[in-house]
């Protein structure tokens, strides 16, 4: 009796020790370990992604607050040097090109080297003040054509603007007519009333300087051989303009595509790194 006494009194439930719980079995540690592991890396991916979430938000607010519709200008593009152009170019590639392989974006690529930094610019970027964008950032150097003359071939001109829309073409013509002279015309490569059948034979037959068109219907002149690239030295995109509906060139697949299929020529690409007759390109 006085060894089940003991026992009693060693017992918990009559000592009035506390009860405590058997230590958990192995598969509750493990389960338990794997919760508490999900939880430490899924806050860290969490943080990551709500930032770039954040930031993406910020910049997308950033380009919005730059859209100027009752100027018909998305400023922007004045605050972009030759990369900041470049990645934009690329990332609009990968956005109306989401159907081409890594490799064919490359290929649709325009080096920074070959985009002339305009960010340096102070002027709003506009009909009125294109004539002296153009001069400034067109020095005149020696063995080369100045902006009021143009080359003895015919449909040979050492500067392309290329626009989104025939009247916008019609806008900077006129805007660029101070550079006209009788030896050197500011030729309207595209309009809604010239069928491209005389557009080829208007350009077969002048002396151009500055060709202003849209990029299909400059590629399609190029494509004939009535517009000779061997002089162009200049490829001036009208990037700033925007429409009512904040749309500029490189904000439609209808317009960009043509663009970079235009501006990614291999006679042009190839001219991109060369130095004798260096080709560039330039965002107003």
């Amino acid at each position: 009796m006085v060894h089940l006494d003991e026992a009693r009194l060693q017992s918990p439930e009559l000592s009035g020790s506390p009860v405590t719980s058997p230590p958990p079995t192995s598969p509750d540690l493990k389960k338990r370990k794997r919760k508490n592991d999900d939880e430490s890396e899924s806050k860290p991916q969490s943080k990551r992604a709500a930032k770039r979430k954040k930031a993406k938000n910020s910049n997308t607010v950033a380009y919005d607050e730059a859209l100027d519709v009752e100027a018909g200008i998305n400023h922007a593009i004045a605050h972009m040097d030759s990369q900041l152009l470049a990645d934009h170019v690329a990332q609009r590639n990968r956005r109306f090109n989401s159907d081409l392989s890594t490799m064919e974006l490359e290929d649709m690529q325009i080096p920074a080297s070959a985009i002339i930094d305009s960010s340096t610019w102070r002027e709003q970027r506009d009909l009125d003040h294109l004539p002296s964008f153009l001069e400034h950032f067109s020095p005149y150097r020696p063995n080369t054509i100045a902006l009021n003359e143009a080359a003895r071939d015919k449909g040979s001109p050492h500067t392309l603007v290329v626009t989104g829309a025939g009247l916008r073409a019609a806008d900077l013509t006129r805007a660029l007519r101070k550079f006209q002279t009788k030896e050197a015309k500011v030729e309207k490569l595209f309009a809604k009333h010239i069928k491209l059948k005389e557009a080829i034979d208007s350009v077969k037959k002048s002396r151009i300087g500055i060709g202003v068109g849209t990029p299909q219907r400059i590629a399609d002149l190029l494509e004939d051989g009535a517009l000779r690239f061997k002089h162009i030295r200049k490829i001036v995109v009208d990037a700033s303009h925007i429409d009512t509906k904040k749309r500029g060139i490189l904000d439609m697949r209808e317009t960009h595509v043509p663009l970079m299929t235009l501006l990614c020529r291999k006679e042009f690409k190839e001219r991109y790194s060369s130095t004798e007759k260096r080709l560039e390109v330039l965002f107003y």
